[in-house]
């Protein structure tokens, strides 16, 4: 819903949020539904009403636990029954420096202070030791934004005595708690309180009318934020940044203008503004976002500009490189078809306000920034928070290079017409085994990521992976594929539970980039070598059908399953008898 994305018009949002969830729960959307608890040290209502709608927008439907007011500290530590039963997925504790209890005197020594900043981290810390050990779920923790006054003017920010400081060095014992301890995230409302405007975003009048810890029509754009974190933790996050060329990475338009002509790197001032553009964008490959290029223009003149010297960006950044006279909307539908991604993966960055409109209305789903002009850029995007990064792991870092690695794969398989000798041809090799603590992040990642191959739709957290791990109530594989080519990661994951003889299939799903690899078949081998080792006789697999899984729908049935029901909404549900004649499948990977 364009209402709800980046920016956004608060007071509108504020005015018409009743209006706008009833039209977002009557999309049809499909969406996954978790329990938030709001936790608040001030009134919280209007911050959950705020965070329903953009959760929403994400495609995410929650029910809410909310403390009454200023009990967060209450509700967790005396394990308040309301919210031991409600058993949340996340848990979002958001207060304000007006919670802090300890802030120091001015009449206090060097010690006094030290002893105030460890009181008041030792309560929080307390705080989410308990919430993690007793939900297992993620917290989200704001840190402090800075007070509305500077009783010591700007020798607040270096005395000792001073709240400015205070508050620096109690979010700094904050974030090195967040840097240390999984499943626990930092929203930074420092940097959003300042980015706001301080004196608006801590206007006293409303605390004391309200008990609201910041001003009314920054309740959006708090909420919003806690979003994205909460989003990205579901596996809600963009994968791809698709970017148009002329007056989007560089000024002026190459086919007319020439490469000598273009605005690009430290000559100008407006050069200056692309080549810091760029620079942001190619930092995301280290996040591992997907870079692509989507462009009117010819061909040779798209690399000829991408090739500038001042440029930041080279063709070697980017996967795919549209750059002919298609509609974009097809250009960006293909990119979509050539990398395995949805649509909705994508964003589409153009200085064309009739180019975004097409996209809009042509390729739904896709996100297009309203990005102004170039000084804007930057701001625009990442404030919109697609790429919020909760959990970042090495595969990550390497995924361009993978999908760099497709590409070659692809490029070979055009030379072979026979496709087993093409497979043979990779030198396919696998890593299958039970979970391990290397890959906890990236197992969780990807069960939060997948969604077209993928037959239930499950969600975990790494706490719930590492508590399947642990368990010998499961039967649980991680799958790593590694060709000549590279290293691909973990590309499978496949959870079981046991009753009895009998093994119920609650996740199996596997990373798009390397289907019809064999890969599929290398995990039902090593599921029937470990459930045989479990004595168990029957595996029971399921498949839960989404807008987006439908390529798994028939799956099981490949995997030799017999189909033994299916209900009115599509659910189906498959058998397969464990036998010592069972014979491997995969015939072209070497698993280890």
């Amino acid at each position: 819903m364009r209402e709800l994305e980046y920016p956004f018009d608060s007071k509108y949002l504020i005015k018409k949020k009743k209006s706008l969830k009833r039209e977002l729960l009557a999309s049809g959307a499909n969406f996954i539904d978790k329990k938030i608890a709001v936790l608040g040290g001030s009134t919280t209502h209007d911050i959950v009403m705020m965070l329903d709608l953009f959760l929403l927008n994400q495609g995410i439907r929650c029910e809410f636990y909310e403390c009454e007011y200023a009990q967060y500290w209450e509700d967790v530590m005396f394990d308040n029954p309301e919210l031991v039963s409600f058993k949340p997925d996340v848990i979002y504790f958001h207060t304000s420096n007006r919670n802090i209890r300890n802030y120091p005197e001015i009449s206090y020594s060097k010690e006094d202070v030290k002893k105030c900043l460890d009181a008041e981290y030792d309560r929080f810390e307390k705080l989410w030791e308990k919430a993690l050990s007793t939900y297992n779920c993620p917290v989200i923790q704001n840190n402090f934004e800075y007070p509305y006054y500077r009783l010591l003017g700007n020798a607040d920010a270096t005395d000792i005595h001073g709240k400015v400081r205070f508050v620096n060095e109690l979010n700094m014992k904050f974030a090195e708690y967040a840097e240390t301890h999984k499943d626990f995230y930092i929203q930074d409302i420092n940097y959003l309180s300042s980015c706001y405007g301080l004196d608006k975003w801590s206007d006293p009048l409303f605390w004391h009318m309200y008990k609201y810890a910041l001003c009314m029509d920054a309740i959006p754009t708090l909420s919003y934020n806690v979003s994205n974190i909460i989003k990205s933790i579901f596996g809600k996050n963009k994968k791809s940044l698709v970017l148009d060329l002329d007056n989007t990475l560089w000024g002026g338009i190459v086919g007319d203008d020439g490469v000598d002509g273009i605005e690009i790197g430290p000559e100008t001032s407006i050069g200056q503004v692309y080549a810091e553009f760029q620079s942001y964008v190619k930092a995301h490959k280290d996040l591992g976002v997907i870079l692509n290029v989507c462009s009117k223009n010819e061909h040779e003149n798209a690399i000829a500009g991408l090739n500038h010297p001042d440029g930041v960006l080279k063709p070697d950044d980017f996967i795919c490189i549209k750059a002919n006279w298609d509609p974009k909307s097809i250009n960006l539908v293909n990119t979509a078809k050539e990398l395995n991604l949805l649509p909705e993966s994508f964003v589409f960055v153009d200085d064309n306000p009739a180019e975004r409109e097409i996209i809009k209305t042509q390729v739904p789903g896709t996100a297009v920034p309203e990005i102004g002009s170039v000084e804007d850029y930057v701001r625009v995007i990442d404030h919109a928070g697609y790429f919020e990064v909760t959990n970042l792991s090495a595969d990550d870092a390497k995924r361009n290079q993978m999908y760099k690695e497709n590409a070659k794969r692809a490029e070979l398989e055009a030379s072979f017409t026979d496709y087993g000798e093409y497979l043979d041809s990779l030198e396919m090799t696998a890593t299958i085994k039970g979970f391990e603590p290397i890959y906890m992040d990236r197992i969780a990642q990807l069960s939060n990521k997948s969604n077209q191959f993928n037959l239930t739709t499950r969600r975990y957290t790494r706490a719930e992976i590492e508590e399947i791990a642990d368990s010998d109530d499961y039967i649980e594989l991680y799958g790593k594929l590694v060709d000549k080519f590279g290293d691909n990661g973990v590309v499978s994951v496949v959870i079981g539970h046991k009753n009895g003889d009998r093994l119920d299939m609650d996740l199996w799903i596997m990373s798009c980039r390397v289907l019809k690899r064999d890969m599929e078949f290398a995990m039902m081998d090593e599921l029937v070598s470990k459930a045989k080792a479990a004595g168990v006789k029957t595996i029971v697999g399921h498949y839960y059908p989404t807008a987006k899984n439908a390529m798994v729908k028939e799956f099981y049935a490949l995997m030799g399953f017999t189909k033994t029901s299916e209900d009115s909404d599509g659910n189906t549900e498959w058998t397969f008898e464990v036998s010592d004649e069972y014979n491997n499948k995969n015939s072209h990977i070497k698993v280890n």
